[in-house]
Parts: structure tokens; C-alpha cells; sequence
């Protein structure tokens, strides 16, 4: 990681190096908190953040699900999270609002304990690699599922359950893939260690439905959205396990992903074995969004520096 120079902590800017947690946190010990990812981009009309109203109104939804009262609401966070980008003169970056269960009563009840906000940002390239984005990865299917319903809430994006994130994706890397899919409980794919997956398979787009213990992704909505409007028919739908076998193409979508392609499953070859057509056509339609290549239609980015912006 590259460090920044200040972080957003509570209302204030402390330097990154102060920007420390007592052993004695509860999130540590329990996982109690909540996340998002979100990029900023380098755009034609200066640095943009994409989606960052969806990615924070998010984690407050995550938040509520696990009883922790954010004192700040999504006007105020939005605000901060772009005084932080300034603060730190980063003209294209991560951010990463982070919110927890801080130092009180040990034990497995967290409702006595503080909240503590954070919000911190870094320069971050391809999550998958900068070759994944043209060649693809390989991939393989985790022996790990995805919680059962009534167990860990997929739809909140909670620190907790990224160990089950962890477990697919360390799997995955000693065995010698960049990445792995997780089945749900029914034995229906559900998606990578942090990204959603996309399915093309003849003249269809295929994404698994928030039922398969799917984190409902932003990017993910943002590449729907752009296919329908290019003409793509797009079915939220359950899999088997079989279909990444048999599909013509396969991607994930995720804001540290965005789009990458998957050239093999299980080393079994996934269409020509490169990246498709369809997803070379979303992958243009995407990045010449997010870099200010056309025209913000959706309202989807949001100025940093308002004032180069409006020069610009």
C-alpha cells in the first residue's frame, strides 16, 4: 500500500501514521464493522469520484443491519470523504470509509461500545493485475460456500464476513489461480472473494441474483445498466456450477476489479480462452464513462476539486 498523508478520522484530519487501533478494539476481536470501496478517477474534466452517494448511502444500509449508529449521515460523509482526497492532493485513488466497534466491554455483545469512522485513501492500481484487465485470469471453483441465508448477512458489506472472502481467495492463490468462485449453500455459483460475476452464454448476459448470498455490487448495477442501454439483454438468474464451463464468456465486475475477464475456470478454457467480444465492448462502454469520455448522463461522478472542474 501507499501511504497517504492524512486520514479522516471522526470529523477530523490526523496524520496517517496516528491513524491507529487499541488491540483492545471489539471489531478486532469480532469483526464488528462495517466497509466500502470506492474509486476516484482522473477524468477529461478533472478527478471524479464514481458512485460515491450509492457507495455511502451502502454503508450506512450495512451499518443499520448490524445495529451501529453512524453519527454522521451520508451529506457529511460524502463531504469528507472528498476533503480527504484533497487533504492528501490525489488527483485518482481508493477510498476506503471503514466504521467499527472501538475500545468498551469486552465480550461478544458490541452495543456498549464506541463507533469509531474512519475514511482513508490511496493511490491503488489494477486489483487483479494491469495484464488481467486484457488477458484475463484464471480461475478456479472454491471448496468454500457462501453463508447460508439467516447467517451472515450477505448484503451488508461487514468486515466479518470477508474471512469467508479470505478462506476462497487464499485457496485460490496457493493453488495457483488469481481467483476463485464461491458456490451458495444450494451449490449455485455465487460470485469471486470481492467481485460479482457476469456470465455471457449466447446472445444473453447472465449475473447472479442477491438470493445466491451475492453482495449486490455497485459496479455491478452500473454494468447492467450500461448493457441495456447498448442493447444487451440481462438476466439475473441462477447457475449451476456447470455453466462457467460451458459459457462463451465469463467476468467479474467490482470497484477494485471493475471489469476482468475470466480466461478459465478449474483450468477448463472459457470461450477462445481471452477476453470476448461483449466484454471488450462493456469494458470500453465502462472506462470511457469513468474517465470522462462521455457524458455524465446517469450522474454518477462527483467533482474533487469543483473549482478545476468547472475551468475545465
Amino acid at each position: 500500500m501507499v501511504k497517504a498523508k492524512e486520514v479522516w478520522y471522526n470529523g477530523r484530519l490526523k496524520p496517517w501514521h496516528e491513524a491507529t487501533v487499541h488491540v483492545t478494539a471489539h471489531a478486532l476481536h469480532y469483526g464488528t464493522g462495517v466497509f466500502e470501496g470506492i474509486r476516484c478517477y482522473k477524468t477529461k474534466r478533472g478527478s471524479e469520484v464514481f458512485r460515491l452517494s450509492e457507495h455511502l448511502n451502502r454503508l450506512l444500509n450495512s451499518a443499520k443491519i448490524h445495529r451501529i449508529d453512524i453519527p454522521f449521515s451520508a451529506s457529511e460523509l460524502e463531504d469528507a470523504a472528498l476533503e480527504t482526497i484533497r487533504a492528501n492532493d490525489l488527483e485518482h485513488c481508493y477510498i476506503r470509509p471503514v466504521v467499527f466497534r472501538g475500545v468498551g466491554p469486552m465480550g461478544v455483545n458490541p452495543l456498549a461500545n464506541p463507533v469509531e469512522c474512519y475514511i482513508l485513501v490511496w493511490e491503488w492500481g489494477k486489483y487483479l493485475g494491469d495484464e488481467a484487465i486484457e488477458q484475463g485470469v484464471d480461475v478456479c471453483v472454491s471448496s468454500w460456500n457462501r453463508a447460508a441465508p439467516n447467517t451472515f448477512p450477505s448484503m451488508a458489506k461487514a468486515t466479518g464476513n470477508y474471512l469467508n472472502s479470505a478462506l476462497v481467495k487464499m485457496e485460490a492463490v496457493v493453488n495457483g489461480f488469481a481467483e476463485g468462485i464461491a458456490l451458495d449453500t444450494q451449490g449455485f455459483v455465487s460470485e469471486g472473494s470481492g467481485e460479482n460475476l457476469f456470465i455471457v452464454t449466447g446472445e444473453e448476459i447472465w449475473t447472479t441474483p442477491v438470493s445466491s448470498a451475492i453482495l449486490p455490487g455497485i459496479t455491478r448495477h452500473s454494468v447492467v445498466t450500461l448493457a441495456r442501454e447498448m442493447g444487451y439483454s440481462v438476466l439475473e438468474h441462477s447457475m449451476p456450477r456447470e455453466m462457467l464451463y460451458l459459457a462463451d464468456e465469463l467476468f467479474f465486475t467490482g470497484t477494485a476489479a471493475e471489469i476482468t475477464p475470466i480466461r478459465s475456470v478449474d483450468r477448463i478454457t472459457v470461450g477462445e480462452g481471452r477476453r470476448g467480444p461483449v466484454t471488450e465492448a462493456l469494458q470500453k462502454r465502462f472506462f470511457d464513462y469513468v474517465e470522462g469520455q462521455e457524458e455524465d448522463r446517469f450522474g454518477w461522478l462527483t467533482p474533487v476539486y469543483k473549482e478545476k472542474a468547472v475551468s475545465q
